[in-house]
């Protein structure tokens, strides 16, 4: 299987980290982002990594070669003159993920141990669409779940803005979403929108046809290293 690392970022929410580098190359006690998200990728068997770049991609390349792509094959998504967010990221690098029966996608910037094989096994038993790692934590914007954690929903408790696919929010689950997911390569041949756009639109737009499934993993550590607070965490955290 392959896994796609979301890593074209501006990382505006990491500066001054960010001024002069990539959010992927910031490092957390001594190793940057992506070098621990690919060691533990490799070692979790994924032999074919596409990373996506944009936001100071030539040095994301220089390190990847200096490193010689960690001993496994890395291909680049190169999103140096449009950044195209999740939706569109995922789009263009179809070229990379279609021949597969599905693909992990993974943003560069989450740190967890989640065991990979789980939320795989948990997929091909739902037989969904796509599965996304999702947590109950504080967030203004979660998804919303039915029982049997089939998508029915979105909403922003910051602005009170809510997407139901259900005539009924009574009984929904919101969860946080956790930056981890497994999609089918046959999601290509849905996808309505084009250019530069949100896979939260798609899996919205697409769970009204499709199973779209949650995957709780509440038990695992894990943090979004998004901000400079957050990076002091990780240090303790991810020792």
């Amino acid at each position: 299987m392959k896994a796609f690392i979301l890593a074209a970022g501006l990382g505006t929410r990491l500066k001054p980290f960010t001024e002069h580098g990539p959010k992927a190359l910031v490092e957390v006690n001594g190793k940057p982002l992506l070098q621990e998200l690919i060691e533990k990728l490799k070692q979790s068997g994924y032999t074919d990594i596409v990373v996506n770049i944009h936001h100071f991609g030539e040095q994301i390349l220089d390190f990847l070669n200096a490193n010689q792509n960690f001993g496994i094959n890395i291909q680049i998504s190169d999103e140096r003159e449009q950044l195209l967010d999740t939706g569109g990221a995922i789009l263009k690098a179809q070229p990379f993920l279609e021949n597969e029966p599905y693909f992990l996608v993974h943003n560069v910037d989450i740190l967890s141990n989640m065991d990979f094989s789980k939320i795989a096994e948990y997929h091909q038993k739902t037989g969904a669409l796509a599965t996304m790692a999702v947590r109950d934590r504080d967030a203004d914007r979660k998804f919303l779940f039915d029982e049997n954690l089939k998508l029915k929903g979105w909403q922003n408790s910051k602005t009170n803005e809510k997407i139901l696919l259900t005539t009924s929010s009574e009984h929904l689950i919101p969860l946080a979403f956790s930056g981890i997911h497994i999609i089918n390569a046959e999601i290509f041949k849905h996808i309505k929108q084009s250019g530069k756009f949100s896979i939260i639109e798609t899996y919205l737009d697409l769970a009204k046809t499709f199973d779209i499934c949650g995957f709780q993993h509440d038990e695992d550590l894990w943090l979004d290293v998004g901000k400079p607070e957050q990076l002091v965490q990780a240090q303790e955290l991810f020792l």
